[in-house]
């Protein structure tokens, strides 16, 4: 990834700090767009997918908070620094919690503010071209399940040759893992891993990622762009919710693999590309054929190898283990004592549903290193949901249901109640999903 490919978009009523920071940044080789409200930003981003917003935290209208919570909403690989001329800590810790990836103040150096923008863009590009060995580590030591073990095996056999490899699992049991451990695995380990998240990118704006673009192409494509076909050139392209993709789109990406080759949007040049694919999705695919939402015969070319990987809920013997990891790694982070955890944590864990599977259990760990007192995890020091101890033992099923409540409310607020998505997250049914709203009674987030 080259720096002109990195793109910028900045968002600021002050038209003369715009004007400079514009410069400042395209010395570094950034592309910057620039616009002065949060409604105009909005508009870009459903136009064009931006790896950075640089935002003003006040402005007329929708302020930068606001701003970074809908980015964060519709496309959370985009990262987003706050700016600000009133530097307070509470403004500070409000942004970092909103989920923000920095905070500048105006009066300070611009170099700061450079030096984490470069920060940001080095780590997209050591994402886009290295393993994640971290994550690999999740994998491959911690795992006594058989189930488990026979997909990594699977995965280990599937990754000395060239075939399509389809990965069915549910939300957050690690199919991208799986994706970075195949490539790892095999022959082109030294080239490029590119992950494309189809469900978050509209469907114009998934092709000009997928096929990159040239200037003029469309509104709002103010400079040629390669897509991420051509990054994965001789590497491994990682199609993740591959069932998103709309038909038309599907048909396209059907061309491109019998014929290995691809045209930039507004181009007609063929460029070669010589990428291995692997596809990920939580949704069943046979009943999303069947309703004509999904091509049979894209199905077929995408599905040389399956492998499922099993939630977590069917893992209990790989739980402890995967607590200490937890534990470990997240006080390295934070920079405090690792602690021990309870038996009855323990076996308290391995009765619970895990709906958001490992990446639940890794934000569980978060919050216990976080908020446990003491150099010990204990049974009170587990979220509400997962461990009631004034309400007495609860059943299996009380637990499961309890889980599922709280789960199906987060994805409605994070989705602004929008049934259809918040449906297909959950790899429900629409009806499904009113059904469960009604039993729950689940409100609407104000």
């Amino acid at each position: 990834m080259k720096p002109q490919d990195y793109m910028i978009l900045i968002v600021d009523d002050e038209i003369e700090y715009t004007i400079i920071l514009k410069k400042i940044l395209e010395l570094e080789g950034f592309s910057i767009q620039t616009v002065s409200s949060a409604e105009e930003a909005l508009f870009k981003l459903k136009l064009k997918q931006y790896d950075l917003v640089l935002t003003d935290l006040m402005m007329d209208g929708m302020n930068g908070i606001e701003l970074l919570e809908k980015v964060n909403a519709s496309t959370p690989e985009t990262c987003v620094i706050l700016m600000t001329a009133y530097a307070t800590i509470d403004n500070a810790v409000e942004a970092m919690k909103k989920g923000a990836d920095s905070y500048f103040v105006k009066g300070n150096d611009p170099e700061e503010l450079v030096s984490e923008i470069l920060g940001l863009y080095e780590s997209k590009k050591r994402k886009l071209t290295q393993p994640d060995d971290s994550e690999q580590q999740i994998l491959i030591p911690l795992s006594k399940n058989k189930a488990f073990i026979k997909a990594l095996e699977m995965a280990k056999k599937a990754a000395r040759s060239n075939v399509s490899i389809l990965l069915l699992g549910e939300s957050g049991v690690g199919k991208e893992v799986f994706a970075r451990y195949i490539h790892h695995e095999s022959k082109r380990y030294d080239k490029s891993f590119v992950a494309v998240n189809c469900h978050a990118l509209q469907e114009n704006i998934l092709e000009s990622e997928l096929f990159g673009h040239c200037k003029g192409a469309f509104t709002g494509a103010d400079t040629d762009r390669i897509g991420r076909f051509e990054l994965a050139h001789e590497g491994t392209l990682f199609l993740d919710e591959i069932a998103d993709t709309p038909l038309s789109t599907q048909i396209k990406l059907l061309r491109v693999l019998d014929l290995k080759k691809i045209e930039r949007m507004g181009s007609n040049e063929s460029v070669d590309v010589d990428f291995r694919l692997i596809t990920a999705t939580n949704k069943n695919l046979q009943t999303l054929i069947d309703t004509g939402e999904f091509r049979e015969d894209f199905y077929y070319r995408i599905s040389s190898i399956v492998l499922e990987i099993p939630p977590l809920r069917e893992r209990p013997e790989d739980i402890q283990d995967l607590v200490m990891h937890f534990i470990e790694r997240s006080s390295k982070e934070m920079g405090v004592p690792a602690c021990k955890v309870s038996e009855e944590v323990i076996e308290i864990l391995k009765t619970y549903d895990f709906p958001g599977n490992i990446r639940e259990l890794k934000n569980i760990v978060d919050r216990l290193v976080v908020f446990s007192d003491g150099d010990r995890i204990k049974p009170e020091d587990l979220p509400a949901r997962i461990s009631d101890t004034k309400a007495g033992p609860k059943t299996l099923k009380e637990i499961r249901q309890m889980s599922e409540k709280e789960y199906i409310q987060k994805v409605l607020d994070e989705n602004d109640n929008k049934m259809e998505v918040s449906a297909g997250i959950l790899g429900i049914t629409r009806r499904q999903l009113t059904n469960k709203v009604k039993e729950y009674n689940l409100k609407k987030k104000k």
